[in-house]
């Protein structure tokens, strides 16, 4: 099998999947997540899956970005169907990395934004870096609710599964990324000092993949090839509730914001699968308000 995006492999099983920007568009060398993109994440996940391997890092080849988020004038040209459909195929494409049942850890090195974040939280860990001296900061989160609409690949979930939940809801319904060398204690299992080259973060992330194995009586969710992804459940209702209060109350209310915390509730009250359902119809809803309209408007007009 054949497939469009780099797959490296070193001499203890463990692949290195590299992002690439869409050839037919280009973009400056920007990874966007277009309909090409999803399409060849599943085509090299089916293709690492068939070949075996002891863990997986993800990484950008691009020198500008992690992925910058999702193509939204792809997503805006397609009517209600085919964008269901279309955030199905993503988040089948992204659910391969948890299914393939060893530690994996995505390689942030630049901006992760919107749905690159949602893709790298699909992962078991993050690595990160600071930006050398001099060297603008890049913005890591989900900007989504700044244009009126809503995450669509399991932000919702997983955000607040790994950092102080009712932070993750309050920067999720405001719109709000931060800066990298702001962003909350737990998003990144390591952050590596100013500088650090790609390479040097990719040998970090693989010394952790080797712990995980080193260590197996700590790791049980790595055992077969269905291990869940680090997403709010109804284990975790309680404590979710109480963040979920506490951020309501610290929001002010929009369609936007309370389809974010529609969401969360249906997360810890009903699980992953209805919750990112929710997400899918919210945007889809979302995006025909008159405030929506406006700003990807705008948006697009600059692109």
């Amino acid at each position: 099998m054949s497939t469009p995006l780099q797959i490296d492999r070193d001499t203890d099983g463990i692949v290195t999947l590299w992002l690439e920007p869409n050839p037919a568009k280009p973009r400056g060398g920007v990874v966007v997540l277009d309909a090409w993109l999803i399409g060849a994440i599943s085509a090299a996940c089916a293709q690492i899956a068939l070949d075996g391997c002891t863990g997986l890092v993800l990484a950008s080849a691009s020198t500008r970005v992690f992925v910058a988020g999702a193509d939204l004038a792809e997503i805006d040209a397609l009517d209600d169907a085919a964008l269901h459909n279309y955030l199905q195929r993503g988040g089948a494409a992204f659910a391969a990395i948890p299914a393939l049942g060893v530690p994996s850890v995505a390689v942030i090195h630049k901006a992760a934004l919107g749905g690159g974040l949602e893709l790298a939280m699909h992962c078991d860990a993050l690595v990160g870096t600071l930006p050398a001296e001099g060297e603008k900061p890049w913005m890591v989160g989900l900007p989504e609710c700044g244009l009126c609409i809503c995450p669509g690949w399991g932000g919702t979930q997983m955000l607040p599964a790994r950092i102080d939940p009712k932070a993750a809801m309050v920067a999720t319904a405001n719109g709000a990324p931060w800066k990298c060398a702001d962003v909350p204690a737990g998003l990144f299992a390591c952050v590596l000092p100013a500088g650090s080259t790609q390479a040097q973060m990719i040998d970090e992330a693989k010394r952790w993949i080797r712990a995980q194995h080193a260590a197996p009586s700590a790791t049980p969710r790595f055992a077969g090839k269905h291990a869940p992804r680090q997403a709010i459940s109804p284990r975790d209702a309680a404590r979710m509730e109480a963040a979920l209060a506490s951020a309501r109350a610290a929001v002010p209310p929009s369609p936007h914001a309370d389809a974010c915390f529609d969401c969360v509730h249906v997360g810890y009250t009903r699980g992953w699968d209805e919750a990112v359902t929710a997400e899918r119809a919210h945007l889809v809803r979302l995006r025909h308000t008159p405030e929506a309209r406006a700003k990807l408007t705008a948006f697009l007009s600059k692109s």
